[in-house]
């Protein structure tokens, strides 16, 4: 079966408490200060504490995460290659 993801990606933080997010492609690393995503605008992190994932839904891309959240971050898929492709382009 295909996996069905939005390709739009929209986040709601409601009092730094609550976080829901579409267009999630993956979720990298989790744990109670920092989780990682992969979403269809490049990487989001947020960095909190006593975050926890309560629903993550891989078919739509839909994420709930609660917590008390200190930052929220996106930063650009990483192009990729090795060390010495970048210094030798």
């Amino acid at each position: 079966m295909e996996e069905i993801i939005k390709q739009n990606s929209n986040i709601i933080l409601e009092n730094r408490k609550s976080f829901t997010a579409s267009g999630i492609r993956e979720c990298i690393s989790f744990d109670d200060e920092t989780v990682v995503l992969d979403t269809a605008l490049g990487l989001l992190t947020l960095k909190g504490e006593r975050l926890h994932i309560i629903n993550f839904d891989t078919k739509t891309g839909d994420i709930s995460i609660e917590g008390k959240f200190h930052a929220i971050v996106y930063t650009a898929q990483k192009s990729g290659g090795s060390f010495f492709g970048k210094i030798f382009k």
